[in-house]
């Protein structure tokens, strides 16, 4: 089960990336050309919360099963290492908080009225999110060595 998360959390992480990339750059687009934001727009928007999400789920799962997650801070000594403390505070804590970001630029872009109002809140916090997960990515672990 361990093993299949892993990779789980790890394969989707690819296609989550690159579906806020285009979701990002879909909206920035949008809001330049001064088109009007319709529902394929809101769908498109939807990909990347869902996979966000769903890769967020994943990886909490993997959290709290794995030995590299929470055992690592009950365990003390996690904070003076830096890998360790990468996998079991900053990594979690940062892609929470990209996630919540993405999930507000969606709800907003929901309630605005205005199209260029709907794609500036995805594109804008979209990108922070995405900024924030790829500052916490632990890359010695997640590239080919």
């Amino acid at each position: 089960m361990y093993t299949g998360l892993q990779h789980s959390h790890s394969g989707l992480a690819y296609l989550a990336l690159l579906a806020l990339i285009l979701v990002i750059v879909w909206a920035l687009i949008g809001s330049l050309s001064g088109r009007e934001f319709q529902e394929k727009d809101r769908k498109i928007a939807l990909v990347g919360l869902i996979l966000s999400h769903l890769q967020l789920l994943i990886g909490l799962i993997l959290y709290f099963v794995s030995q590299k997650g929470f055992s690592l801070l009950t365990g003390g000594g996690a904070m003076a290492d830096e890998d360790a403390r990468l996998t079991a505070l900053e990594h979690p804590l940062i892609n929470i908080v990209a996630i919540a970001l993405i999930t507000i630029g969606y709800s907003r872009a929901k309630r605005l009225e205005t199209s260029k109002g709907k794609f500036r809140s995805i594109y804008m916090l979209y990108a922070i999110g995405l900024v924030l997960i790829l500052s916490r990515i632990p890359w010695q672990n997640w590239l080919p060595q």
